[in-house]
């Protein structure tokens, strides 16, 4: 990392992991870039718990499969910072469509779920590449338990994060050897995002979940925030790993 304050770029970063490891940077002392789609009243919020922290930071509205937008966003991050030491690509979508109605999907969810988790994190670090080699910088992309084994998430969702995985492993070898890039594969996350997919199961099922996790609870949006940030500030001969977060669940269910 060259000296000076460092700067970063976290993709849907309004709410839930993104916000915090958002925040997480911040208080390490990083410059931050926060962005989102639609969420502009949480964009707002997330802005100015960062400002309280100290430092500069922004909130930028952009559409992640949007490519012009994307070209945009990584133009006025480095304008503002000159210079862009770590991205997060958190922008996430999933479909509505439950896990095992195979009929039920529908192909224009399924094209809009990778547009966003896949396309999308491909055009954001494009953009971001010549700024993150400058600084030897730090990819961290976030995928999912689902990208690596089984699991109750629709179709599109999974299949895209499986596709994460396989692109972390793909962009450590073209941005190499000046810029790391690894991902983070959380398991079950206590919030909302859950509470979607699980409905009216959430309690039974999350508590069921945490009664079979080593770590004896589930896995919170800090959790994965702190490791991303060790991803990213320390770790400097790792690249194109992705590490599961879910209290050992995985390892041992």
């Amino acid at each position: 990392m060259a000296p000076g304050r460092p700067a970063a770029l976290v993709t849907g970063s309004a709410s839930g992991i993104g916000r915090a490891a958002a925040l997480r940077l911040a208080r390490a002392g990083y410059d931050v870039a926060i962005n989102y789609s639609r969420s502009e009243a949480a964009a707002r919020q997330t802005l100015a718990e960062l400002d309280h922290l100290g430092g500069r930071h922004l909130a930028l509205r952009a559409d992640v499969s949007d490519d012009a937008a994307v070209a945009a966003l990584a133009e006025e991050a480095g304008q503002t910072f000159g210079r862009l030491d770590a991205l997060v690509n958190n922008a996430g979508m999933t479909s509505q469509t439950p896990p095992d109605d195979l009929d039920g999907v529908d192909l224009a969810e399924w094209d809009r779920v990778f547009a966003v988790n896949v396309r999308g994190l491909f055009q954001v670090t494009r953009a971001c590449a010549p700024l993150l080699r400058a600084a030897g910088g730090s990819v961290v992309n976030v995928a999912s338990i689902v990208g690596l084994r089984p699991g109750p998430q629709p179709l599109a969702y999974a299949a895209s994060k499986a596709a994460v995985v396989s692109l972390t492993r793909t962009l450590s070898r073209v941005l190499a050897p000046e810029v790391r890039v690894n991902a983070v594969a959380p398991g079950w996350i206590a919030g909302e995002w859950m509470q979607r997919t699980l409905g009216d199961s959430y309690d039974r099922l999350m508590e069921r979940r945490a009664t079979w996790t080593p770590m004896q609870r589930n896995v919170t949006g800090e959790d994965v925030a702190e490791t991303i940030f060790s991803l990213i500030s320390s770790n400097p001969f790792v690249t194109g790993e992705t590490i599961v977060i879910d209290g050992g669940y995985a390892a041992t269910s």
